[in-house]
């Protein structure tokens, strides 16, 4: 697990010290986190590459491939600033990659529905239960890149992202005809929900296993429509 807590069970392992008082305000502390993301993913990259488990047989190419576009960043930064101005560009790109890569993913599955092991669905109601999309204009597409649209890049993942907002309405008046909840909200309103979310599973609030869908989709009126 990560630093943030995203399920009861690991909240439960984190009672005591400062693991304990970061969990009941993990939803706020999440934003601010994500300046380290850009670290992690890169951190994330060179360690699946050397993953010696893997068969994979081009992992050699790629750990390659990424200690190269690293290694050429750094002396490109070192041959045209100073060691000190270097660091804080480095550091200042990194903070602001990672921050823009998790606040695009972040509100298409925080808070949603988490489907339980056991429980059956059709990839329709799979894919469009447990994502939420963020409601477009050319602003938020342009700087979420097309994956605000995530109930559509969930169903068609080959879909060229300038695309999914052509899909969008054929996909919602659809879901609209089986019954099944399209979950369409702003982008600062679903970035509430993020940090509701993890600070009620922080706080143990709430389970976030404790699937609503199960319930409705156990009704035999809903499971008909489904049918």
């Amino acid at each position: 697990p990560g630093a943030i807590a995203f399920t009861p069970g690991i909240v439960a392992e984190r009672q005591t010290g400062f693991a304990g008082w970061f969990v009941k305000r993990q939803g706020w502390l999440f934003f601010p986190l994500l300046t380290l993301e850009g670290l992690n993913l890169h951190a994330e990259s060179i360690r699946a590459a050397r993953d010696k488990t893997s068969t994979q047989p081009w992992r050699r190419t790629e750990l390659f491939l990424v200690v190269t576009r690293l290694t050429v960043y750094v002396a490109i930064l070192l041959t045209f600033l100073p060691l000190g101005k270097a660091a804080a560009f480095f550091a200042v790109q990194m903070a602001v990659f990672g921050f823009c890569l998790g606040a695009s993913f972040a509100p298409a599955h925080k808070g949603m529905p988490i489907i339980p092991p056991e429980m059956k669905l059709d990839f329709l109601r799979r894919q469009v239960m447990v994502s939420r999309n963020v409601r477009g204009n050319p602003v938020v597409d342009w700087a979420m890149g097309g994956l605000n649209y995530q109930i559509e890049h969930h169903l068609f993942p080959s879909m060229p992202r300038c695309n999914l907002r052509k899909a969008q309405p054929l996909v919602k008046a659809h879901c609209e005809r089986e019954g099944i909840d399209y979950m369409e909200v702003g982008l600062f309103h679903s970035y509430a929900i993020v940090v509701d979310y993890l600070n009620n599973v922080g706080l143990r609030a709430r389970d976030p296993f404790d699937c609503p869908l199960a319930a409705q989709l156990r009704d035999g009126s809903a499971l008909s429509a489904g049918r």
